[in-house]
C-alpha cells in the first residue's frame, strides 16, 4: 500500500480527473482554450528567457571589445563574433552611415544623421526584442475572464442539476460546482505566470533599451575622437 501522503495525493489526482472527465462540452472547450493559452505562454516565456539571456551576455562582451578598440575598423572586425548582440546591430547602423559620409566627402559632415541612424537601430532592435510579448499580455489579461466564463457555465450546470434532481444533495450540484472551480483554477494557472513574466521581460527590455541608448552616445564620442575637427 502507498504511504499516507502519497495515498492522499493519489486520491486527490483521481478525484480531479474524475471531475474533469465528467464535465460538459462547454467546460471542455473552455479548458482547452486555457490549456492552449498556457502552453503558448510557456513557449514564449522559455524562448524569451533564452534569447534575452544570450543577448545580454553578447552585449556585455561586445561592449568590452568596443571600449578596448582603437577605432571603428577594429570594432567592425571584432563585432563579427558577437552577432546575437543587439548592440552589434545598433553599431552596424551607425557604422554604415559613417562609411557613406566618409566615402562621399572624405570626412564626417552630418553628425545628426549618424545619431538618427543609431536611433533607428535602437528602435529596430527594441521591436525585435518585444516580439510576442503582446501575446503574453493578452494571455495574462484574458485568461481570468475565460476562466470566469467556465465558472459561470459550471454554476449554470449546478443549478440545472439542482432543478432536475429536485433536491439540494451534493450529487446534484457537485459536477457543476466542480466545473466552476476547475475552470477558475486553470484560468489563474494560465494568467499568473504570463503576467509575472510579462512584467519581468518589461524590466529587462527597459534595461536593454537604456544600454543601447548609452552605447549610441559612446559611439558618437568615438566618432568625435576619430573625426574631430
Amino acid at each position: 500500500m502507498l504511504p499516507g501522503p502519497f495515498a492522499a495525493l493519489f486520491v486527490l489526482q483521481t478525484d480531479i480527473w474524475y471531475l474533469v472527465s465528467h464535465g460538459s462540452a462547454l467546460t471542455y472547450t473552455v479548458l482547452g482554450i486555457l490549456l492552449t493559452a498556457s502552453v503558448f505562454s510557456w513557449t514564449i516565456t522559455f524562448s524569451k528567457l533564452s534569447s534575452f539571456g544570450s543577448a545580454r551576455k553578447s552585449d556585455r562582451r561586445f561592449l568590452r571589445a568596443f571600449r578596448k578598440a582603437a577605432g571603428l575598423e577594429a570594432v567592425m572586425v571584432a563585432s563579427e563574433q558577437y552577432r546575437p548582440s543587439p548592440l552589434v546591430a545598433v553599431f552596424d547602423y551607425g557604422y554604415q552611415e559613417v562609411s557613406r559620409q566618409v566615402k562621399a566627402r572624405g570626412n564626417i559632415a552630418n553628425r545628426e544623421a549618424i545619431s538618427r541612424s543609431l536611433q533607428l537601430g535602437v528602435n529596430e532592435q527594441m521591436s525585435r526584442l518585444e516580439h510576442n510579448l503582446d501575446k503574453l499580455a493578452t494571455i495574462a489579461s484574458v485568461s481570468p475572464f475565460i476562466g470566469l466564463l467556465g465558472t459561470v457555465i459550471g454554476i449554470i450546470r449546478a443549478f440545472n442539476g439542482l432543478g432536475t434532481a429536485g433536491s439540494t444533495s451534493l450529487t446534484a450540484v457537485g459536477p457543476g460546482i466542480a466545473d466552476a472551480l476547475i475552470a477558475t483554477a486553470v484560468g489563474l494557472f494560465a494568467a499568473i505566470p504570463a503576467a509575472i513574466f510579462y512584467n519581468h521581460f518589461g524590466f529587462v527590455l527597459r534595461e536593454m533599451g537604456d544600454r543601447m541608448d548609452d552605447f549610441s552616445l559612446e559611439f558618437l564620442n568615438m566618432i568625435e575622437r576619430s573625426f574631430g575637427d
